[in-house]
């Protein structure tokens, strides 16, 4: 006997729930915004490490996996840096979807920006931080030199030098680097994020 119900439930992608049931987790995007060596991804990966503690599964993207692969034909374009915040954030959701917390750490430096990450993710499962260090502090932690050659010209196109960046007005989350330790950024980031992520049985 032929079984004419080829479209069994099988055939159907299990939904975001059956996966934050298996991991034991709310999945959410968390966005960190600010000036290239405000501290984002120092914080990211302090926060990653601080979660897989305890028992969650994140993903950190940030420059360097994400330029170095899917978006390794991007310059830094005003058009190339909203092509590239737009993947990231696809690739956010898709993480998300799969029960993952994803921790973005990226310039991200315009409100046209952020608004179009937000838009893609869904407002509700998007978190802020707005990693706020002023430009000279910025500058004296450039081991890289980055902000000298854009001063010189060398780099064109550099955030808080010869493009803007546009302050959040409502992140979730304010860290003042300038004022706060590695570790007390992370304390104030998980106080307000593990409520949100903690699966509820």
């Amino acid at each position: 006997m032929t079984n004419n119900n080829i479209h069994t439930t099988f055939d159907r992608i299990l939904d975001r729930s059956a996966k934050e049931k298996l991991l034991q987790q709310r999945a959410r995007v968390i966005w960190m915004t600010g000036l290239s060596g405000a501290g984002k991804t120092t914080i990211a990966q302090h926060l990653e490490l601080e979660l897989h503690n305890r028992g969650y599964l994140t993903q950190v993207l940030d420059g360097d996996n994400i330029r170095s692969g899917i978006n390794n034909n991007l310059g830094f374009s005003e058009e190339d840096r909203y092509e590239n915040i737009r993947r990231i954030a696809e690739v956010s959701k898709l993480l998300m979807h799969s029960g993952i917390i994803c921790i973005n750490s990226f310039i991200s430096p315009t409100d046209k920006i952020r608004e179009m990450a937000k838009n893609i993710i869904g407002r509700e499962d998007f978190i802020e931080i707005f990693v706020d260090a002023p430009l000279e502090i910025c500058e004296q932690r450039d081991v890289k030199g980055l902000y000298e050659k854009a001063r010189k010209g060398e780099i064109k196109n550099f955030t808080g030098i010869d493009a803007p960046f546009d302050k959040p007005h409502d992140a979730d989350i304010v860290l003042p680097t300038d004022k706060l330790s590695i570790q007390e950024s992370v304390d104030i980031c998980l106080k307000h994020i593990e409520p949100i992520i903690q699966y509820d049985k």
